[in-house]
């Protein structure tokens, strides 16, 4: 739904204040609505995009605390891009590594089973 940010990424565009970076609203109703249909487990939230995805001061605690649900790199840039370029964007995601617990899928895992989010990408076309 929305992408934090320790980057500077947004410093580019010049604006006169802090840009927060949102998904298109459309795409997210659908999505949200392909999981509902298909029975998948999903979750709504702010993620963080970090310049540094292993961080060795992450502070991840604090960015839980303020409700974010996961950490990736991309998704920040992905909707400014979009709403500089007056496109839409919806960034997806399936959870590999728990950043607190240190869980973590293995490759085999990552191959075989995150089928559920690409099945939702496809569905948006």
């Amino acid at each position: 739904m929305g992408a934090c940010t320790d980057s500077n990424y947004g410093a580019q565009f010049g604006l006169p204040g802090t840009f927060c970076p949102i998904a298109d609203y459309d795409l997210l109703v659908k999505a949200v609505d392909t999981c509902k249909d298909r029975g998948f487990s999903y979750k709504v939230g702010n993620v963080l995009s970090s310049d540094i995805f292993y961080h060795e001061n992450p502070q991840t605690e604090k960015w839980v605390k303020m409700g974010v649900l996961a950490v990736e790199m991309e998704a920040a840039a992905l909707y400014m891009n979009a709403a500089r370029s007056g496109n839409r964007a919806l960034a997806l995601f399936t959870i590999s590594d728990h950043l607190i617990t240190g869980e973590a899928t293995t490759s085999e895992q990552r191959q075989n089973t995150f089928t559920n989010m690409m099945e939702v990408a496809l569905s948006l076309i």
